[in-house]
């Protein structure tokens, strides 16, 4: 991890492709939403190809600029849809290619907190429990609190996009203050 005596900064990657991506708009409005002294960038995972073992040693270069990415930043805020139950399978073959060769995780000893939006009822309380267990062998440090899951996201944004949802507001606002904290803790 980085100095995190200046601004702690996050790469936000939402774990999903589509253009008008409830879970990107989520992560531009923490842009809107961030405590002072932190920086959000987004890296979006268009381009990334199916996870192959055979080229984890020499992997593609968007993977390349993925890992680099990962590496320069102090913490991570994932922001994921939920299919089937789980994991958007472009954000689990991301965190997979990330990860490996078995070695050299970009992921390891990295303070991490998620937040998903969905038009379910829900929101994206599955997902992120998956999320969590991959962590645990990844070797990253989960925010616990607030967890942000914003249900109904038809009803929370507008259609240009923007998360007008005055209670979705402060939780994403209370968690990348919470994610501030703790990797300031962990950097220590």
């Amino acid at each position: 991890m980085g100095d995190t005596a200046g601004p702690v900064r996050i790469l936000g990657i939402p774990g999903s492709l589509r253009k008008a991506s409830y879970n990107k708009a989520a992560l531009r409005a923490a842009q809107e939403l961030l405590p002072d002294g932190a920086t959000l960038e987004i890296f979006e995972l268009d381009g990334i190809p199916p996870f192959n073992q055979d080229e984890d040693r020499q992997p593609p270069p968007r993977v390349v600029e993925l890992k680099a990415r990962i590496r320069e930043a102090d913490a991570i805020l994932i922001a994921t849809p939920e299919y089937n139950y789980s994991v958007p399978g472009v954000l689990k073959n991301a965190i997979d290619w990330a990860s490996r060769p078995f070695g050299d995780s970009a992921w390891a000893g990295k303070p991490v907190a998620i937040m998903g939006a969905s038009p379910g009822a829900t929101g994206t309380a599955r997902a992120q429990y998956h999320l969590r267990q991959t962590f645990v062998y990844l070797d990253m440090y989960p925010v616990n609190k607030p967890e942000v899951m914003i249900g109904n996201a038809a009803q929370r944004f507008d259609d240009q996009g923007n998360l007008k949802d005055e209670t979705s507001r402060k939780l994403v606002r209370e968690l990348l203050a919470a994610l501030v904290v703790w990797t300031r803790r962990l950097s220590k």
